[in-house]
């Protein structure tokens, strides 16, 4: 598998759709090249990816720990994706494949979602710790109006440090309602952090199942995907970056 060409760039723009509430958030301007299918026709949805390999046995704890070294070393050179995202990505892939197999949720939607989200946890200079937490902190512009959904804070400014309007927080970009409904160590360290990439894409995932319930099918992924960001060039992005992660 060789590492795909960049051709695009995404704008760090994203829309949650929340108890029936559309929520615009955006990150501070930055260029990102995205990566894309070989195919000439864009591509609509992203076909599941095959599983990761799972570790024989765990080698460290949480989510991270799931997956085969081998797998993520080899996966990680030809996609291009940092070892310690995808390992939240693929973990978290087989750790939902065990509890909600019905969903069918893959580690490269996952991948391109964070790639859309954050750049993997890298946008504006952070970078991911080895215990998945992002340093320093992803915080996406105020929900003021304007150019963005009008959200007043709700929650004291306690998960995304303004008291004044709600901010999209983490690798994952998720807004402070959703991670209250959707909060969870994955890690294992026994804190439940927006900001560590294995709780986000696991809040992520549990997210898109609920919303899909069969991310398998076309229809079953677009609908999970549009619930997570509505916007069709959104989805039009992460389709192509989760078809070139599964290339």
């Amino acid at each position: 598998m060789q590492q795909r060409a960049i051709v695009g760039v995404i704008a760090a723009i994203g829309i949650l759709t929340l108890v029936g509430l559309s929520i615009v958030f955006v990150l501070a301007p930055t260029s990102r090249q995205a990566p894309t299918s070989e195919d000439a026709a864009p591509a609509t949805w992203a076909p599941p990816a095959p599983p990761p390999t799972p570790a024989a046995t765990a080698t460290g704890p949480g989510v991270a720990g799931l997956v085969d070294a081998d797998w993520l070393a080899a996966t990680a050179q030809s996609t291009g994706i940092p070892s310690r995202a995808l390992a939240a990505y693929a973990g978290v892939a087989l750790a939902k494949a065990e509890a909600m197999p019905s969903c069918g949720l893959a580690w490269n939607t996952l991948a391109a979602i964070g790639f859309a989200e954050s750049r993997h946890g890298s946008h504006d200079g952070s970078t991911l710790g080895a215990d998945g937490t992002v340093a320093p902190g992803i915080f996406g512009v105020a929900l003021a109006g304007g150019d963005t959904e009008n959200v007043p804070d709700s929650d004291g400014g306690s998960i995304d440090g303004d008291a004044d309007y709600d901010r999209a927080v983490g690798p994952m970009q998720l807004i402070p309602q959703t991670w209250r409904n959707w909060h969870i160590d994955a890690n294992g360290d026994g804190v439940e952090d927006p900001q560590n990439i294995d709780d986000s894409v696991q809040a992520t995932a549990n997210y898109l199942c609920r919303a899909s319930g069969d991310m398998t099918t076309e229809a079953g992924w677009r609908a999970g995907i549009s619930a997570y960001n509505g916007a069709e060039s959104y989805l039009r992005a992460v389709a192509a970056a989760g078809v070139a992660y599964a290339g």
